[in-house]
């Protein structure tokens, strides 16, 4: 009864997938998020069963807010309580600016700023009765680092650090916490995706000289939201084996 309870957004997959399974490693109840593929959200609720907390997958497309206050109510009525959002979801659709189409622009805007304003809303109206709580927002090492044709995703990226800082101020009289990690390049599908040379011009531009892992990006959400990180709020964490230095 006294297990907190996670809510992870775009949880089937990558950085997502692997901070759900992360928090449920420590103790936690966790709801996994998807929109498109439940085959892999499924296989992600096994996973976190197997360390004997509960877990269910509720489909929802949180550019939208109904379905976002959706997924919160379900979220309610299972588990009776919202500890953690850890706020994942995000595309990215590289056009250099003579070439940007309208469409590209305003599916940015929706998935990668307005959902996360529509998720943080609902997890903070469930979160201030308690007086605590925890808030990550997954954004981007492209919010520091100027990459050609990020334009619109470096925009987006950074206009979530500030919204952080923003609601860290906020809720701090509901004791919620509000941070931002900025990852670089991680090793999930997108990078699989990528051409040999492709992967080579990245990696020489990574002074470790490696793709980091979700699995790290993982453990610095689990220390944010497990209470260890309890005096830390408003700030965006970078890590990105030293890209952006």
């Amino acid at each position: 009864m006294d297990r907190k309870t996670a809510v992870v957004t775009g949880a089937s997959r990558g950085i997502g997938r692997a901070c759900a399974i992360k928090l449920a490693q420590r103790g936690m109840n966790v709801v996994v998020n998807y929109n498109k593929s439940e085959k892999k959200a499924l296989e992600v609720i096994d996973i976190i069963r197997e360390f004997g907390v509960e877990a269910i997958a509720v489909k929802a497309d949180i550019s939208i807010n109904k379905e976002v206050v959706g997924l919160f109510s379900q979220a309610m009525k299972h588990f009776g309580r919202v500890d953690i959002l850890v706020n994942n979801v995000g595309i990215v659709e590289d056009s250099f600016i003579m070439m940007l189409s309208e469409d590209s622009l305003n599916r940015s805007m929706d998935i990668n700023i307005k959902s996360y304003f529509y998720c943080c809303k609902q997890a903070a109206l469930k979160m201030f009765k308690n007086k605590k709580g925890c808030i990550v927002n997954i954004s981007s090492v492209s919010s520091r680092k100027a990459l050609a044709g990020q334009s619109v995703y470096s925009a987006t990226k950074g206009a979530i650090n500030s919204m952080t800082a923003v609601l860290a101020k906020e809720l701090s009289q509901f004791g919620i916490c509000v941070n931002s990690i900025a990852p670089g390049f991680i090793n999930t599908d997108m990078i699989s995706s990528l051409s040999e040379d492709k992967k080579k011009e990245y990696l020489d531009m990574i002074p470790l000289g490696r793709f980091g892992e979700a699995e790290e990006v993982a453990e610095l959400v689990s220390f944010l939201c497990e209470g260890r990180g309890s005096y830390i709020t408003g700030q965006t964490f970078v890590i990105d084996g030293g890209l952006s230095i």
